[in-house]
């Protein structure tokens, strides 16, 4: 199911991107949309502190793409800051780009920068999270409510491989502002909720991680661990928070004792699972992801729509809106080399001086 899935969306990326390909003269210049006006894109990322994917792979997948459409292109970070995000898509829409794609710090700034571009006419695109109660034309991410899934099986194939006996589980949930976490949570409870009903597992802490904030991450779980020294496994909504458990338990002399979900495969994250600090991630092919968004971009800068094949209901606008949803990919020790082969990190950055002998170990080419 989540291959077909893939697949199809996968389609949907090549076939908007042939279609702009039509729509560039042969100088290279994407022909404009109604009004003459030229084809410029917008892009806000959140920040680079909750994940370094925004910076080492959204905005060089993004620019790459744009490049290659022959589209102008301005690719901005907000840093986390709410008041930024505003200003820098007030920016945008002065500048005059026709689409702006963003990712929300949360529903209600994401609501209001949506808001005002469609009321100048700009189109707009949820990259990455949805905005609740917004009015973007497009959705581009990955199945969420899978990728949380994914970690409550990750999590539970470890805790049995531990020989874990009734576990203590931690959670330690994203931030409550990004719709993204809700589905996450929605995924691996729906695995973890049933193992606690059943006696199989024990419900430890469970807290949510403003702006999911590594540092703040740290003090709640050094919190978590004070209140239950007998956690025996901890779902970690991504591997920024999955490493500052792993910095509280390595502390108490019990990392690689505890397994630790994660989730977006970066370069730390998967070295952690080499050391046996951290049990799995969740891969999400950002490539795939930023050629979907791009694709919808160049064509709406275009004056074109395209029909995505599928929708994702947003509760709070009480609307379906049109998306494009990717599979994710559960990673463990054994499976790196899917990573590192889809060029997603390399081996140079994986498998530096310390990760070397773990590398060869796992088999990473």
């Amino acid at each position: 199911m989540r291959k077909g899935l893939l697949f199809a969306t996968a389609a949907v990326s090549a076939a908007l991107l042939s279609t702009t390909v039509t729509a560039c003269g042969s100088s290279g210049s994407a022909a404009g949309p109604a009004g003459g006006k030229k084809p410029k894109i917008g892009v806000i990322l959140p920040d680079s502190k909750s994940s370094v994917r925004w910076e080492t792979a959204d905005r060089p997948y993004l620019a790459a793409a744009f490049k290659a459409a022959g589209v102008d292109y301005d690719i901005q970070n907000a840093e986390g800051d709410k008041q930024a995000f505003q200003t820098i898509a007030d920016q945008m829409i002065t500048s005059g780009v026709n689409v702006l794609v963003i990712v929300n710090l949360d529903s209600g700034t994401g609501k209001a920068v949506l808001d005002k571009a469609k009321a100048q006419g700009v189109a707009t695109i949820d990259y990455d999270r949805l905005t609740l109660g917004g009015s973007a034309q497009y959705y581009v991410s990955f199945d969420n409510t899978q990728v949380g899934k994914l970690q409550g099986e990750g999590l539970a194939k470890c805790l049995t491989e531990k020989g874990a006996k009734n576990p203590v589980v931690a959670e330690l949930n994203g931030s409550p502002t990004d719709n993204n976490a809700t589905l996450f949570a929605a995924g691996y409870n729906g695995v973890l909720d049933p193992k606690y009903a059943a006696g199989e597992y024990t419900k430890g802490p469970d807290q949510s991680v403003p702006d999911w904030d590594n540092g703040q991450a740290q003090t709640i779980f050094e919190q978590m661990y004070t209140s239950r020294p007998d956690v025996a496994g901890v779902l970690a909504a991504n591997d920024g928070l999955a490493n500052a458990a792993i910095a509280v338990l390595r502390k108490n002399h019990r990392n690689g004792q505890v397994p630790i979900t994660g989730q977006d495969a970066t370069v730390q994250g998967l070295q952690n699972i080499l050391a046996g600090d951290q049990c799995m991630t969740v891969y999400k092919a950002v490539k795939k992801e930023a050629d979907a968004a791009s694709a919808l971009a160049v064509e709406l800068a275009g004056g074109k729509k395209s029909q995505t094949g599928a929708t994702v209901n947003d509760p709070t606008g009480k609307r379906d809106v049109p998306a494009v949803l990717l599979a994710p990919e559960a990673v463990f020790k054994d499976n790196i080399q899917d990573v590192v082969g889809d060029g997603y990190v390399t081996k140079a950055q994986l498998c530096t001086a310390a990760f070397e002998a773990l590398c060869t170990k796992a088999g990473i080419k």
